[in-house]
């Protein structure tokens, strides 16, 4: 079983209520608005970690991490960008995108605003963390954490801080 900290929006701020819970995982993915190189550094001493830059990132960012990652762990296929909309309003690009690369999860950050939903019509699972930085219009910082488990995403919690 691996145990996985999806995060989103840091700002450039890696608050320190956080970080314990990030010690619990196996890898921190970053659903981008990571903020500063600052931050993968820190997230990188801390475990193993997946970025993709969003739109508050700089070029330093921009160079060091991609827009989008696509990957297979335990036999699922994981997407993971930036800005994506949500289940029936996606952007274009991200329609083409999930046409093209069928995962079985679809996970996106900058609407600030934790969701869990499944999308029948594109027949996939769409998470999108919140924001856990202390930058933005959130009232409520979130993060996820889940396990990959036997083909599976289980144990899906959803932390407010």
């Amino acid at each position: 079983m691996l145990r996985i900290a999806l995060i989103s929006d840091t700002h450039g701020d890696l608050v320190a209520d956080l970080l314990p819970y990030l010690q619990e995982v196996d890898e921190i993915w970053h659903a981008g608005d990571i903020g500063s190189l600052k931050v993968i550094d820190a997230l990188e001493a801390l475990k193993p970690c997946r970025f993709v830059y969003g739109n508050i990132d700089d070029a330093m960012v921009r160079r060091t991490v991609p827009l989008v990652q696509i990957f297979v762990i335990g036999g699922i296929k994981f997407c993971i960008t930036h800005i994506a909309g949500r289940p029936g309003k996606v952007t274009a690009d991200v329609k083409k995108l999930i046409e093209k690369e069928k995962p079985n999860v679809f996970i996106c950050g900058h609407s600030h605003i934790a969701l869990v939903q499944f999308d029948a019509k594109a027949d996939l699972l769409w998470l999108n963390p919140g924001a856990c930085g202390i930058k933005g219009f959130h009232k409520i910082r979130t993060f996820f954490r889940f396990s990959i488990s036997d083909g599976k995403c289980c144990q899906l919690e959803v932390v407010e801080l």
